[in-house]
């Protein structure tokens, strides 16, 4: 790395906004702004238009996340003083798997006149459950033909993934299907937008390819006999609407235009990262770069993230891919659908203006909520059973629980959650050795980060950064820069934490047996509710 200090960009799509981060080589974050997107999340109806959507349908516009970056990042210039002149490199990281349909040159289709009222050529958010028959199918096959890419994916293709969405349209808006010329992920599309190239040119990310499209560096992508046996038009999809080169994170996919420099209030030229996952960004922006330590990215969804010197297969994982987080690693990919949404579920039906008042009566309820207990699939369970059809529930409710006792049982049920993923990864033969959690949600709500604590039986270390994966975006825009010859010199020079800055939850030894308890009740009341599940096989 070079002496003098440089600044880098990196910008973090989630689901309702984009951050821009601006952060220092030799110090980390220097400051950050972040900008809502002027259409959320389309879940009801399309913009401007009386078309309504079906249920179970997420959906985003593109130009959203163009303006909104924009404003961000000059927002965030301007915080920290800089010109963007000064910034040397950006790094992105996206929602996944977000992704949409397009034109050869990049046009998304819902900009066209005549798709524009289809939500089909919409961008399909990461939320988005449109798939699920489609999903069912894709498993059926794979399982059928005992296709090998399952043992990656803990045995399971997941209902929010790329294939299972594509074939979502190819069914049932077969004239968008045609017209789609390309078909990429979100955060590609961005990073597309940023370089410029057409055909093979396109930059795609092996993070998003490899835990989102059932991509991986020995196979490639699912073989053509799979994909005319799930369905016969979808053979030559990869062939012939996939092209472009796979990229790693923190390796350059090229150089910022000069029409997106000038967007950006940016200088065109500098060297701009492959795309990544945003819950993976969050591993470097915590300052995770060691094997072993699960990086808990809590927001609306979470994401538990985990590196490895060591590939094991383990049944209900979201996925295991080598380099897929930090070159060198195998990185393991776990999660909760429902997590910050579950929360705020419960603020907006109770009527409670914020969650300080519910939050400091839960926090003064006992373990175990007073026998009300959460089952927290309320989108679905990721891992680890990998089924969005799932649905949550309470046990135990009475008269006399209050809605503070709700919102208690949910952070329990949620830090339940957790300890199964836990305890699946380490049966399976991969060390869990330490906790750190990131993401606006910690800082937020430090009492489910001490319900987490408390479950688990082990401490867990809240990084000081409220915006863990914008940093780590940052980090892999200084590695697409080349300000340093590893990913953990720029860790430790970014983003690891100086002695004291970071809040350390220690386990409440009293609650143990209670929660132990409440753990075998959790998984029992969750066998029961997947074998009653009217969308299991």
């Amino acid at each position: 790395m070079k002496n003098v200090s440089r600044f880098v960009l990196g910008l973090d799509f989630g689901t309702e906004s984009v951050r821009a981060l601006i952060a220092s080589s030799s110090s980390g974050e220097v400051a950050s702004a972040a900008a809502a997107y002027p259409n959320g999340q389309i879940l009801h109806q399309l913009p401007d238009s009386p078309v309504k959507l079906p249920s179970l349908f997420a959906l985003q516009e593109p130009r959203d996340w163009l303006s909104s970056a924009a404003k961000a990042t000059k927002a965030a210039l301007k915080k920290a003083g800089l010109q963007g002149s000064d910034v040397v490199g950006l790094g992105v990281d996206f929602t996944s798997c977000t992704m949409l349909p397009t034109l050869a040159d990049g046009t998304p289709l819902c900009w066209l006149d005549r798709f524009r009222e289809n939500p089909y050529a919409w961008p399909k958010l990461w939320k988005h459950h449109g798939a699920q028959s489609q999903t069912d199918r894709i498993n059926k096959v794979a399982t059928a033909r005992k296709e090998t890419l399952l043992l990656r994916y803990g045995g399971i293709i997941g209902l929010e993934w790329f294939f299972p969405k594509i074939l979502e349209t190819l069914e049932n808006a077969p004239g968008v299907y045609d017209a789609a010329e390309v078909w990429l992920e979100a955060g590609d599309w961005f990073v597309w937008q940023l370089v410029g190239g057409t055909g093979e040119r396109i930059p795609r990310s092996s993070c998003q390819a490899g835990y989102k499209g059932m991509w991986n560096a020995q196979d490639g992508y699912p073989s053509e006999s799979f994909l005319r046996a799930v369905h016969p038009a979808l053979r030559s999809v990869v062939r012939e609407k996939m092209p472009g080169r796979l990229i790693a994170p923190g390796q350059s996919a090229g150089e910022l235009t000069l029409s997106m420099a000038k967007q950006l209030g940016l200088q065109a030229g500098i060297p701009v990262s492959a795309a990544i996952i945003d819950a993976h960004a969050g591993v470097p922006g915590a300052g995770a770069a060691q094997p072993g330590t699960m990086v808990m990215v809590m927001g609306t969804s979470s994401c538990h993230m985990l590196n490895s010197e060591k590939e094991v297969l383990v049944p209900g994982i979201a996925g295991v891919v080598k380099d897929g987080i930090l070159p060198g690693f195998y990185g393991y990919e776990t999660g909760q659908a429902a997590v910050g949404d579950s929360f705020e579920w419960v603020r907006r039906i109770s009527g409670q203006k914020d969650f300080t008042e519910i939050g400091k009566q839960a926090e003064s309820i006992p373990a175990g909520a007073d026998g009300l207990l959460c089952l927290d699939w309320f989108h679905g369970c990721r891992t680890p059973l990998m089924d969005g059809s799932l649905r949550g529930a309470f046990t135990g409710i009475a008269l006399h629980h209050e809605p503070a006792h709700l919102y208690r049982a949910v952070l329990e049920g949620s830090a339940m959650g957790v300890r199964w993923i836990v305890e699946l990864l380490k049966d399976g033969g991969v060390d869990v050795k330490r906790f750190v959690a990131t993401g606006g949600l910690p800082h937020h709500n430090p009492l489910v980060v001490q319900v987490y604590a408390d479950v688990l039986q082990q401490p867990i270390t809240v990084h000081p950064s409220s915006n863990g994966p914008a940093l780590g975006a940052a980090i892999l825009g200084a590695l697409a820069a080349g300000l340093f010859s590893s990913s953990e010199a720029a860790i430790r020079n970014m983003s690891l934490p100086k002695k004291g800055e970071a809040r350390i939850f220690k386990p409440t030894k009293a609650n143990r047996k209670e929660y132990d308890r409440l753990y075998d009740r959790y998984r029992t009341l969750g066998k029961h509710i997947q074998s009653t599940n009217p969308h299991r096989s």
